[in-house]
């Protein structure tokens, strides 16, 4: 998978803050840990998208202690940090550029929100030409309610957005999928 990298989306402290409510999976973190060793062992591309929120009181606001990645999701030497400001990881960066620049034709995604910045992120990347894979259990969301409001559990919101990103924009795979097809 040389011309695949790994894009880690917004695992950051701040999406432990209370503010984003319930959220499914509580593995993901160890799946992206488990990812980005596999990635660093063969010596591939990994990008990081950061959060660098401009909203009054974000947990994402640069400089404040949250906006700091996870032990989990540290970026280590030569990684590649791309911060980002909305929640499309392509919108405002140079991430399309570098990827196009490292000759990478594939996207593995995981981080969070499945239903924010992974979804938008995702569907963007496919519309750009990119092949993308979605990590199911490297990805998390939260719980959410809609217009009658009706809360969703944070299973089915992510449930539900994989499905939708199956249907038309991307692959749906497990960690363990993904490493094993690369041995």
């Amino acid at each position: 998978m040389p011309d695949s990298a790994l894009v880690i989306i917004d695992t950051q402290l701040a999406i432990d803050n209370p503010k984003w409510g319930v959220r499914n999976n509580p593995d993901a973190e160890e799946n992206i840990t488990r990812l980005l060793s596999h990635w660093r062992a063969h010596e591939m591309p990994i990008v990081h998208i950061r959060h660098d929120s401009t909203q009054e009181g974000s947990p994402y606001t640069p400089g404040s202690t949250e906006h700091a990645f996870k032990p989990e999701a540290m970026p280590e030497g030569g990684e590649t940090v791309i911060g980002k400001q909305t929640n499309n990881a392509f919108v405002g960066t140079g991430l399309e550029n570098h990827l196009r620049d490292q000759d990478i034709r594939n996207v593995v995604i995981a981080g969070v929100l499945t239903q924010h910045s992974v979804d938008t992120t995702a569907r963007m990347a496919a519309s750009l030409g990119f092949g993308v894979t979605v990590v199911s259990d490297g990805t998390a969301a939260t719980e959410a309610t809609d217009s009658r409001g009706m809360t969703w559990l944070a299973k089915d919101v992510h449930a539900l957005t994989l499905a939708h990103l199956a249907a038309d924009y991307a692959c749906i795979k497990t960690t363990d999928e993904i490493i094993g097809e690369s041995l």
